[in-house]
């Protein structure tokens, strides 16, 4: 059985970092893109970043967080990390670790997710 378990969310002033982790479990070597997503009050869930390929040496990332958020992927820990940087209000979300067994390459992997974590709470305040 698959399971995702996102921690490291807090509440962090305008200008913070904080790192997200993603521990996964089960059949996580059949993984071929992990990636995170958020959810703001009130807003659709949206793609933040992924990373691409069993060995996660590829990433992909929505502009918003570009240059700000680094992800990245420990297959021999089964851990998926998110760095973020330069932390902005409009960062606030639930932010979600998903993985996907299909095969992506860009754009193509910020959809279609097979397994998805309960979310952690990240709040910035200004």
């Amino acid at each position: 059985q698959v399971r995702l378990v996102e921690s490291g969310g807090a509440l962090v002033q305008t200008g913070g970092s904080l790192r997200l982790s993603c521990a996964a479990s089960g059949r996580s070597f059949a993984f071929y893109a992990m990636g995170w997503f958020r959810q703001a009050p009130g807003k659709e869930r949206e793609f933040a970043a992924t990373t691409i390929g069993f060995n996660g040496a590829d990433t992909y990332y929505t502009n918003s967080v570009k240059d700000r958020f680094t992800i990245s992927r420990d297959v021999a820990k089964n851990m998926l990390y998110l760095q973020m940087n330069n932390l902005k209000p409009e960062d606030t979300a639930v932010y979600y670790c998903a993985a996907s067994t299909n095969f992506c390459s860009g754009s193509g992997c910020t959809r279609d997710y097979n397994f998805w974590g309960q979310g952690t709470q990240v709040t910035v305040s200004s």
